[in-house]
Protein backbone atom coordinates (compact mmCIF):
# COMPACT_ATOMS: atom_id res chain seq x y z
CA UNK A 1 0.00 0.00 0.00
CA UNK A 2 1.34 3.44 -1.08
CA UNK A 3 2.31 5.78 2.24
CA UNK A 4 -0.03 8.70 1.19
CA UNK A 5 -2.69 5.65 0.92
CA UNK A 6 -2.12 4.85 4.95
CA UNK A 7 -1.28 8.54 5.80
CA UNK A 8 -5.17 8.78 4.63
CA UNK A 9 -6.45 5.93 6.52
CA UNK A 10 -4.81 7.13 9.78
CA UNK A 11 -5.95 10.84 9.41
CA UNK A 12 -9.74 8.89 9.11
CA UNK A 13 -9.27 6.63 11.71
CA UNK A 14 -8.33 9.63 14.13
CA UNK A 15 -11.68 11.92 12.67
CA UNK A 16 -13.75 9.02 13.48
CA UNK A 17 -12.23 9.02 16.81
CA UNK A 18 -12.72 12.61 17.35
CA UNK A 19 -16.24 12.72 16.35
CA UNK A 20 -17.12 10.26 19.02
CA UNK A 21 -15.05 11.79 21.31
CA UNK A 22 -17.55 15.34 21.02
CA UNK A 23 -20.54 13.30 20.98
CA UNK A 24 -19.95 11.69 24.33
CA UNK A 25 -18.17 15.18 25.55
CA UNK A 26 -21.94 17.24 24.46
CA UNK A 27 -23.99 14.60 26.11
CA UNK A 28 -25.29 13.81 30.13
CA UNK A 29 -24.34 10.03 28.87
CA UNK A 30 -27.81 9.28 30.99
CA UNK A 31 -29.09 6.96 27.64
CA UNK A 32 -31.39 9.65 26.86
CA UNK A 33 -32.16 9.74 22.84
CA UNK A 34 -30.65 13.12 21.29
CA UNK A 35 -32.85 15.76 21.07
CA UNK A 36 -33.99 16.38 17.66
CA UNK A 37 -34.37 20.33 16.46
CA UNK A 38 -37.90 20.39 17.72
CA UNK A 39 -37.30 19.47 20.74
CA UNK A 40 -35.35 22.62 21.21
CA UNK A 41 -37.93 25.07 21.34
CA UNK A 42 -38.49 27.01 24.12
CA UNK A 43 -41.61 25.10 25.40
CA UNK A 44 -39.80 22.03 25.02
CA UNK A 45 -35.96 22.83 26.91
CA UNK A 46 -36.38 22.80 30.80
CA UNK A 47 -34.95 26.16 32.69
CA UNK A 48 -31.95 25.80 34.24
CA UNK A 49 -32.22 25.13 38.11
CA UNK A 50 -32.63 28.44 40.13
CA UNK A 51 -28.63 28.74 41.44
CA UNK A 52 -27.41 26.08 38.92
CA UNK A 53 -25.86 29.23 36.63
CA UNK A 54 -25.40 32.07 38.82
CA UNK A 55 -23.04 32.04 42.09
CA UNK A 56 -24.38 35.49 42.80
CA UNK A 57 -28.38 34.48 43.08
CA UNK A 58 -27.05 31.33 44.68
CA UNK A 59 -25.58 33.80 47.42
CA UNK A 60 -28.50 36.10 47.13
CA UNK A 61 -30.99 32.95 48.08
CA UNK A 62 -28.38 31.66 50.39
CA UNK A 63 -28.28 34.60 53.14
CA UNK A 64 -32.16 35.11 52.07
CA UNK A 65 -30.90 38.54 51.41
CA UNK A 66 -29.95 40.75 48.34
CA UNK A 67 -26.99 43.30 49.23
CA UNK A 68 -27.81 46.58 46.57
CA UNK A 69 -25.70 49.45 46.43
CA UNK A 70 -27.50 53.03 46.21
CA UNK A 71 -26.70 56.35 46.68
CA UNK A 72 -29.14 57.54 49.99
CA UNK A 73 -28.54 61.45 49.14
CA UNK A 74 -30.95 62.28 46.27
CA UNK A 75 -34.55 62.76 47.26
CA UNK A 76 -36.77 61.02 44.98
CA UNK A 77 -34.32 58.38 44.14
CA UNK A 78 -32.00 56.61 46.97
CA UNK A 79 -32.67 58.84 50.49
CA UNK A 80 -32.57 57.79 53.85
CA UNK A 81 -36.24 59.17 55.70
CA UNK A 82 -36.22 60.29 59.35
CA UNK A 83 -37.35 57.06 60.63
CA UNK A 84 -34.82 55.16 58.97
CA UNK A 85 -36.25 53.64 55.98
CA UNK A 86 -34.64 53.64 52.17
CA UNK A 87 -37.00 55.41 49.59
CA UNK A 88 -37.00 56.51 45.83
CA UNK A 89 -36.87 55.35 42.68
CA UNK A 90 -33.27 53.68 42.73
CA UNK A 91 -34.41 51.76 45.66
CA UNK A 92 -37.54 50.83 44.91
CA UNK A 93 -36.17 48.53 41.90
CA UNK A 94 -33.76 47.19 44.12
CA UNK A 95 -36.72 46.10 46.37
CA UNK A 96 -38.18 44.98 42.78
CA UNK A 97 -35.29 42.45 42.31
CA UNK A 98 -35.65 40.89 46.12
CA UNK A 99 -38.90 40.30 44.96
CA UNK A 100 -38.09 38.16 41.80
CA UNK A 101 -35.47 36.11 43.76
CA UNK A 102 -36.73 35.96 46.90
CA UNK A 103 -40.48 37.31 46.66
CA UNK A 104 -39.99 40.05 50.21
CA UNK A 105 -39.57 43.20 49.33
CA UNK A 106 -37.89 43.80 52.69
CA UNK A 107 -35.03 41.41 52.15
CA UNK A 108 -32.62 43.86 50.87
CA UNK A 109 -29.66 45.73 52.45
CA UNK A 110 -29.13 49.28 51.07
CA UNK A 111 -25.31 49.71 51.14
CA UNK A 112 -24.37 53.82 50.44
CA UNK A 113 -22.09 54.75 47.83
CA UNK A 114 -20.00 57.38 46.97
CA UNK A 115 -19.62 58.18 42.73
CA UNK A 116 -16.17 56.87 43.63
CA UNK A 117 -16.58 53.95 45.78
CA UNK A 118 -19.44 52.41 43.27
CA UNK A 119 -18.25 50.69 40.78
CA UNK A 120 -15.32 48.77 42.59
CA UNK A 121 -17.60 48.19 45.83
CA UNK A 122 -19.80 45.81 42.74
CA UNK A 123 -16.52 44.47 40.81
CA UNK A 124 -15.33 42.75 44.31
CA UNK A 125 -18.19 41.32 45.60
CA UNK A 126 -19.25 43.59 47.85
CA UNK A 127 -22.61 44.46 46.72
CA UNK A 128 -25.12 42.04 44.31
CA UNK A 129 -26.33 44.81 42.27
CA UNK A 130 -25.65 48.79 41.90
CA UNK A 131 -28.94 50.80 41.17
CA UNK A 132 -27.38 53.99 41.71
CA UNK A 133 -27.13 57.47 39.37
CA UNK A 134 -24.83 55.66 37.29
CA UNK A 135 -24.45 56.90 33.67
CA UNK A 136 -23.90 54.16 30.62
CA UNK A 137 -20.72 54.73 28.75
CA UNK A 138 -18.66 52.90 26.31
CA UNK A 139 -15.54 53.10 28.94
CA UNK A 140 -17.72 51.23 31.81
CA UNK A 141 -19.26 48.96 29.72
CA UNK A 142 -16.26 48.03 28.13
CA UNK A 143 -13.02 48.09 30.78
CA UNK A 144 -14.77 47.49 33.95
CA UNK A 145 -16.01 44.02 34.23
CA UNK A 146 -19.60 45.24 34.60
CA UNK A 147 -22.89 45.22 32.33
CA UNK A 148 -25.22 47.75 31.81
CA UNK A 149 -28.98 46.88 32.67
CA UNK A 150 -31.97 48.18 30.49
CA UNK A 151 -31.84 51.51 31.30
CA UNK A 152 -34.56 52.79 33.91
CA UNK A 153 -34.27 56.75 33.50
CA UNK A 154 -32.61 59.16 30.54
CA UNK A 155 -31.35 61.87 32.26
CA UNK A 156 -28.83 65.28 30.69
CA UNK A 157 -26.36 67.26 32.53
CA UNK A 158 -26.90 71.03 33.36
CA UNK A 159 -25.99 73.60 35.61
CA UNK A 160 -28.35 74.92 38.96
CA UNK A 161 -27.42 78.09 40.31
CA UNK A 162 -28.61 81.35 42.18
CA UNK A 163 -31.72 83.00 40.82
CA UNK A 164 -29.73 85.78 42.98
CA UNK A 165 -26.69 85.80 40.53
CA UNK A 166 -28.90 86.01 37.68
CA UNK A 167 -27.15 83.95 35.00
CA UNK A 168 -29.13 83.33 32.20
CA UNK A 169 -27.52 81.06 30.60
CA UNK A 170 -24.57 78.25 30.98
CA UNK A 171 -22.32 80.43 28.69
CA UNK A 172 -22.92 83.16 31.64
CA UNK A 173 -20.61 80.95 33.71
CA UNK A 174 -17.55 80.43 31.16
CA UNK A 175 -15.72 81.24 33.50
CA UNK A 176 -16.99 80.57 36.66
CA UNK A 177 -16.44 78.31 39.47
CA UNK A 178 -18.49 75.16 39.61
CA UNK A 179 -19.11 72.65 42.11
CA UNK A 180 -18.89 68.84 40.98
CA UNK A 181 -18.63 65.40 42.70
CA UNK A 182 -15.71 63.92 41.85
CA UNK A 183 -15.23 60.57 39.72
CA UNK A 184 -18.28 60.95 37.95
CA UNK A 185 -18.57 61.56 34.06
CA UNK A 186 -19.84 65.25 35.20
CA UNK A 187 -16.54 66.48 35.66
CA UNK A 188 -16.10 65.06 31.97
CA UNK A 189 -18.75 66.55 30.74
CA UNK A 190 -17.68 70.18 32.50
CA UNK A 191 -14.58 70.27 31.27
CA UNK A 192 -15.71 69.59 27.17
CA UNK A 193 -18.71 71.87 27.49
CA UNK A 194 -17.03 74.79 29.70
CA UNK A 195 -12.74 74.46 29.32
CA UNK A 196 -12.35 77.78 31.05
CA UNK A 197 -14.44 77.43 34.03
CA UNK A 198 -12.25 76.23 37.60
CA UNK A 199 -14.37 72.29 38.77
CA UNK A 200 -14.83 72.36 42.45
CA UNK A 201 -14.87 68.77 43.15
CA UNK A 202 -16.46 67.19 46.05
CA UNK A 203 -16.67 63.48 47.24
CA UNK A 204 -20.34 63.55 48.16
CA UNK A 205 -23.44 65.53 47.85
CA UNK A 206 -24.08 66.73 51.48
CA UNK A 207 -20.20 68.91 51.67
CA UNK A 208 -20.54 69.92 47.79
CA UNK A 209 -24.23 71.29 49.12
CA UNK A 210 -21.99 73.03 51.99
CA UNK A 211 -20.09 74.79 49.46
CA UNK A 212 -22.80 76.34 47.53
CA UNK A 213 -24.29 77.65 50.55
CA UNK A 214 -20.94 79.11 51.01
CA UNK A 215 -20.97 80.52 48.14
CA UNK A 216 -17.45 79.27 47.27
CA UNK A 217 -18.66 78.17 43.98
CA UNK A 218 -20.96 80.38 41.20
CA UNK A 219 -23.07 77.31 39.93
CA UNK A 220 -23.98 73.52 40.86
CA UNK A 221 -23.57 70.92 37.68
CA UNK A 222 -24.94 67.53 38.07
CA UNK A 223 -27.72 65.24 36.12
CA UNK A 224 -30.66 67.69 35.91
CA UNK A 225 -32.65 64.67 37.91
CA UNK A 226 -30.14 65.24 40.54
CA UNK A 227 -29.97 68.96 40.78
CA UNK A 228 -33.94 69.01 41.08
CA UNK A 229 -33.83 66.55 43.94
CA UNK A 230 -31.61 68.57 45.95
CA UNK A 231 -33.61 71.95 44.78
CA UNK A 232 -36.37 70.02 46.15
CA UNK A 233 -34.98 69.68 49.62
CA UNK A 234 -33.11 72.66 50.23
CA UNK A 235 -33.05 74.07 53.12
CA UNK A 236 -36.06 77.18 54.05
CA UNK A 237 -33.34 78.89 55.72
CA UNK A 238 -31.18 79.20 53.17
CA UNK A 239 -33.60 80.78 50.82
CA UNK A 240 -35.54 77.08 50.03
CA UNK A 241 -35.96 75.84 46.50
CA UNK A 242 -37.34 79.09 45.14
CA UNK A 243 -34.12 80.71 45.75
CA UNK A 244 -32.58 78.03 42.98
CA UNK A 245 -32.74 77.63 39.52
CA UNK A 246 -31.75 74.83 36.68
CA UNK A 247 -30.84 76.39 33.74
CA UNK A 248 -32.48 75.55 30.39
CA UNK A 249 -29.94 73.95 28.58
CA UNK A 250 -28.93 69.87 28.64
CA UNK A 251 -25.50 69.12 27.29
CA UNK A 252 -25.07 65.37 28.04
CA UNK A 253 -26.39 62.05 27.51
CA UNK A 254 -26.94 60.50 30.73
CA UNK A 255 -28.53 56.78 30.87
CA UNK A 256 -29.23 55.39 33.96
CA UNK A 257 -29.79 52.17 35.24
CA UNK A 258 -28.70 48.68 37.40
CA UNK A 259 -25.21 47.10 36.85
CA UNK A 260 -24.02 43.91 37.69
CA UNK A 261 -20.42 41.88 36.52
CA UNK A 262 -19.46 40.86 33.33
CA UNK A 263 -19.31 37.06 34.40
CA UNK A 264 -22.92 36.14 35.12
CA UNK A 265 -24.91 36.07 32.67
CA UNK A 266 -28.12 34.46 34.39
CA UNK A 267 -27.43 37.39 37.12
CA UNK A 268 -27.74 40.11 34.72
CA UNK A 269 -30.84 38.51 33.09
CA UNK A 270 -32.92 38.16 35.99
CA UNK A 271 -31.75 42.16 36.77
CA UNK A 272 -32.47 43.17 32.95
CA UNK A 273 -35.83 41.51 33.01
CA UNK A 274 -37.31 42.21 36.54
CA UNK A 275 -36.87 45.99 35.20
CA UNK A 276 -38.41 45.20 31.58
CA UNK A 277 -41.19 43.35 33.15
CA UNK A 278 -41.93 46.43 34.92
CA UNK A 279 -41.98 48.32 31.74
CA UNK A 280 -44.45 46.10 30.42
CA UNK A 281 -46.62 46.08 32.94
CA UNK A 282 -47.47 49.52 32.61
CA UNK A 283 -47.64 49.40 28.66
CA UNK A 284 -50.34 46.37 29.52
CA UNK A 285 -51.95 48.80 32.25
CA UNK A 286 -51.10 46.20 34.64
CA UNK A 287 -50.89 47.81 38.24
CA UNK A 288 -49.92 46.95 41.99
CA UNK A 289 -54.15 47.79 42.65
CA UNK A 290 -55.69 45.28 39.59
CA UNK A 291 -52.88 42.56 39.14
CA UNK A 292 -55.25 40.17 40.38
CA UNK A 293 -57.60 40.40 37.71
CA UNK A 294 -55.51 40.09 34.86
CA UNK A 295 -53.69 37.09 36.98
CA UNK A 296 -57.68 35.63 36.76
CA UNK A 297 -58.32 36.47 33.58
CA UNK A 298 -55.21 37.54 31.19
CA UNK A 299 -56.32 39.17 28.15
CA UNK A 300 -53.58 37.44 25.86
CA UNK A 301 -51.09 35.23 25.80
CA UNK A 302 -47.83 37.91 26.40
CA UNK A 303 -49.71 38.85 30.01
CA UNK A 304 -50.00 35.31 30.70
CA UNK A 305 -46.59 34.90 29.86
CA UNK A 306 -45.78 38.04 31.79
CA UNK A 307 -47.30 36.74 34.92
CA UNK A 308 -46.46 33.18 34.87
CA UNK A 309 -50.33 31.87 34.21
CA UNK A 310 -51.77 29.40 31.32
CA UNK A 311 -53.35 31.13 28.59
CA UNK A 312 -56.39 29.52 26.57
CA UNK A 313 -54.75 26.11 28.09
CA UNK A 314 -51.84 26.32 27.23
CA UNK A 315 -48.80 26.02 29.54
CA UNK A 316 -47.35 28.64 32.19
CA UNK A 317 -43.99 30.53 30.00
CA UNK A 318 -40.73 29.62 31.69
CA UNK A 319 -38.54 32.19 29.86
CA UNK A 320 -35.05 30.55 31.05
CA UNK A 321 -34.19 32.83 33.83
CA UNK A 322 -34.17 30.06 36.86
CA UNK A 323 -36.72 31.50 39.32
CA UNK A 324 -40.22 31.22 39.42
CA UNK A 325 -41.98 31.85 36.57
CA UNK A 326 -44.54 33.90 38.46
CA UNK A 327 -41.74 36.20 39.71
CA UNK A 328 -43.09 39.55 38.23
CA UNK A 329 -46.63 38.59 40.00
CA UNK A 330 -43.97 39.52 43.36
CA UNK A 331 -42.92 42.50 41.80
CA UNK A 332 -45.68 43.81 40.44
CA UNK A 333 -47.95 43.60 43.59
CA UNK A 334 -44.96 44.76 45.87
CA UNK A 335 -43.37 47.98 44.25
CA UNK A 336 -46.25 48.50 41.19
CA UNK A 337 -45.54 48.87 37.62
CA UNK A 338 -43.07 51.33 36.20
CA UNK A 339 -45.19 54.26 36.00
CA UNK A 340 -46.54 53.81 39.45
CA UNK A 341 -42.82 53.65 40.70
CA UNK A 342 -42.19 56.83 38.72
CA UNK A 343 -45.27 58.17 39.83
CA UNK A 344 -44.88 57.60 43.41
CA UNK A 345 -40.89 59.19 43.91
CA UNK A 346 -39.76 61.11 40.59
CA UNK A 347 -43.52 63.11 40.01
CA UNK A 348 -42.86 64.75 43.69
CA UNK A 349 -39.52 66.47 42.98
CA UNK A 350 -40.86 68.09 40.42
CA UNK A 351 -39.76 65.88 37.14
CA UNK A 352 -42.88 65.25 34.88
CA UNK A 353 -42.56 62.29 32.58
CA UNK A 354 -44.93 63.62 29.78
CA UNK A 355 -42.74 65.21 26.68
CA UNK A 356 -39.71 64.10 27.97
CA UNK A 357 -37.46 60.87 27.39
CA UNK A 358 -38.83 59.23 30.24
CA UNK A 359 -42.10 58.45 28.95
CA UNK A 360 -43.64 55.48 27.62
CA UNK A 361 -42.54 55.06 23.74
CA UNK A 362 -46.13 54.95 23.47
CA UNK A 363 -46.38 58.57 24.56
CA UNK A 364 -43.15 59.71 22.41
CA UNK A 365 -41.00 58.39 25.04
CA UNK A 366 -37.53 55.77 25.56
CA UNK A 367 -39.62 53.68 27.90
CA UNK A 368 -39.67 50.65 25.88
CA UNK A 369 -39.92 46.81 26.86
CA UNK A 370 -39.14 43.80 24.50
CA UNK A 371 -41.14 41.07 23.52
CA UNK A 372 -41.85 38.73 26.54
CA UNK A 373 -41.81 35.52 25.15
Amino acid sequence: MKRRSIIWLLFLGIAALAVLAIACGDDDDDGSPTASPADESPAATEAPSAGSHSQILADVQSRGELVCGVNESVPGFGFVEPDGTSSGFDTDFCRAIALAVLGDAEAVQFVPLTAEARLTALQTGQIDVLVRNTTWTLSRDASTGLSFATTTFYDGQGLMVRVADGFADVDALATGTICVLQGTTTELNLADRLPDSTALGFEDNETLQVAFIEERCDGWTSDKSQLASRRSAFPEDEGGPDSLTILDETFSKEPLGPLTVDNDDQWFDIVDWTVIGMILAEEAGITSENIDDFIADPPNAEIARLLGVPFEGGEIFDGGLGIDPDFMQAVIRGVGNYGEVYETNITPIGIPREGTLNASWTDGGLIYAPPWR
